[in-house]
């Protein structure tokens, strides 16, 4: 993985909001335009119940 200073933790449980954790990432990528990413991961667990879905950015601050 590259060297990064910072990392940021994207998740959600309910349907509706994994639906729109795209957006979500898209929106705080573009309100931090001084970032520079350098590497994600996609996470899921479930259980009978829950479905949550994580996405982890690591970036660089400038």
């Amino acid at each position: 993985m590259d060297d990064y200073n910072a990392v940021k933790v994207f998740s959600a449980t309910k349907a509706r909001e994994r639906s729109e954790l795209g957006d979500e990432i898209t929106l705080w990528i573009d309100e931090n335009p001084e970032i520079k990413i350098v590497n994600t991961e996609i996470r899921q667990s479930s259980d009978s119940e829950f479905h949550c879905l994580s996405i982890v950015v690591f970036y660089n601050r400038a």
